[in-house]
């Protein structure tokens, strides 16, 4: 999948599935500038050949617009963004607050709708794209899901609402819904659990170059799970 001369950004870009997308994105022959709530300082090494934007409060509008001009100057231009940022909580309903829901709604809807809010007026129509991270969960949750499964049902929504909403102008809106990633957290989270079975960043990464892609033009408002064989 050839993304030469693509500019596209991606938010989340600091952590264990943002690195990982981000060079998937950048070895594919785009330009990506990284932006995440983390300081600049402490974006990884392996970020060095993109743009780093670090301390962003996505859930803020205004600083989320700032940092999407701020990367589209830097880049010459925009054609794609890629939403990770986002967080996780496990918490039951029963003996729960709802601030784990405030907290989770914020982290993982409210990032979205202001990146995307940001990176619209920017966005080029030709090969314009945007791919939001959801999660499987989000279909069917479990014990102790409910609120992360409630706002990453949201993303779902927005990408769906958003590609109806974009189609006449050429722009591809998909969502990737991954079940458990194989990251050092979840590793450490579940130490008893058979990590060959959870899905690997680079997979996503595949998946994600594939649909800023040409190859993915036919393909807009899907939600496409991502699974392993959990």
């Amino acid at each position: 999948m050839n993304l030469s001369g693509r500019k596209i950004v991606i938010t989340g870009a600091f952590g264990a599935l943002g690195t990982k997308v981000s060079a998937a994105v950048r070895a594919a022959g785009a330009s990506v500038a990284c932006i995440d709530h983390s300081p600049t300082a402490r974006a990884p090494d392996s970020l060095n050949n993109c743009v780093v934007i670090g301390g962003v409060d996505l859930t803020l509008p205004d600083a989320a617009a700032a940092a999407l001009k701020a990367a589209a100057k830097q880049m010459g231009g925009l054609d794609g963004l890629v939403n990770i940022a986002g967080g996780f909580r496990w918490e039951k309903v029963e003996g729960g607050g709802i601030a784990t829901w405030d907290q989770l709604y914020n982290l993982n809807l409210r990032t979205a709708v202001n990146a995307v809010q940001a990176a619209l007026p920017l966005l080029g129509s030709e090969h314009g794209r945007i791919v939001n991270i959801g999660a499987a969960g989000s279909i069917k949750a479990g014990t102790g899901m409910g609120a992360y499964a409630a706002s990453k049902a949201g993303v779902a929504k927005l990408t769906e609402a958003l590609a109806d909403e974009l189609k006449d102008k050429g722009v591809c809106v998909n969502a990737i819904l991954p079940s458990i990633i194989d990251t050092p957290a979840n590793r450490a989270d579940m130490p008893d659990a058979d990590p060959a079975r959870w899905v690997k960043p680079e997979q996503i990464g595949d998946l994600v170059v594939f649909l800023l892609s040409d190859h993915s033009s036919a393909i807009t408002g899907a939600l496409i799970p991502i699974t392993g064989r959990v």
